[in-house]
């Protein structure tokens, strides 16, 4: 019982780490999108393809650092990664500040919050094992990019909207799969001080992830351009 009482704790403890940098992240990302929406930068942004892609091609070089070489980073350099991630994010979605309403966007935020929360929580709880869900909706997510990519030529809104749609329920998936595999993966951290506190980081950009791409999904339905 002392055993079981002590891996819920662990477990506990290290997805309340994780959720304390996902928030840190979002509030960076939100209050610097926010900033720079009031600025020339943005405006660049949406004209400048050639800005916008350095941008992501920096964001996604700071993903994969993160993914593949935490085990190298001391704590500090993987918690500086993430935050300059985060805020790189809020650089190249200032634009939707731009796009879309100041109150849609809030609107959409409460939506993906409470869904996002909802299958926190059920991957969390449940007892069922998420891996198989979990291989399916990899293999769904690398079909929507592939969507995505030639619907850049096609230019279908109504497929856009499909992909969308397909999307939320992908992220919303990935969310519960995500939480049970990194409230398992905390319990063989036990006892790796320096180690659990870079995986939490870890952790914390895959449901930041999670998150804004449910929340990106989700405004393709609930955004309200601005006149």
């Amino acid at each position: 019982m002392n055993t079981t009482y002590s891996l819920q704790e662990i477990g506990t403890n290290f997805m309340y780490r994780v959720y304390g940098w996902m928030a840190a992240g979002l509030g960076l990302t939100a209050s610097t999108a926010y900033w720079v929406s009031t600025t020339t930068l943005a405006t660049k942004l949406i004209t400048n393809s050639g800005l916008f892609l350095i941008l992501m091609l920096v964001q996604l070089g700071l993903v994969i650092g993160l993914s593949f070489f935490i085990d190298r980073m001391s704590y500090s350099m993987a918690a500086l990664g993430f935050m300059a991630y985060s805020l790189l994010t809020g650089v190249t979605l200032s634009s939707l500040f731009l796009i879309y309403t100041q109150a849609s966007l809030v609107g959409t935020f409460i939506i993906a919050a409470g869904m996002f929360a909802a299958m926190a929580v059920y991957g969390y709880f449940t007892k069922a094992d998420l891996t198989t869900m979990g291989s399916i909706l990899f293999m769904a997510l690398i079909g929507l990019i592939i969507g995505f990519v030639v619907n850049i030529f096609l230019k279908s809104s109504a497929f856009n909207t499909a992909l969308s749609a397909f999307g939320v329920l992908i992220f919303a998936g990935l969310t519960a799969y995500d939480v049970q595999r990194i409230k398992q993966m905390s319990y063989s951290l036990l006892n790796q001080g320096d180690m659990a506190q870079r995986v939490s980081i870890l952790g914390a950009l895959t449901l930041y992830l999670d998150f804004l791409n449910l929340f990106l999904s989700l405004l393709s339905f609930t955004g309200k351009r601005r006149d």
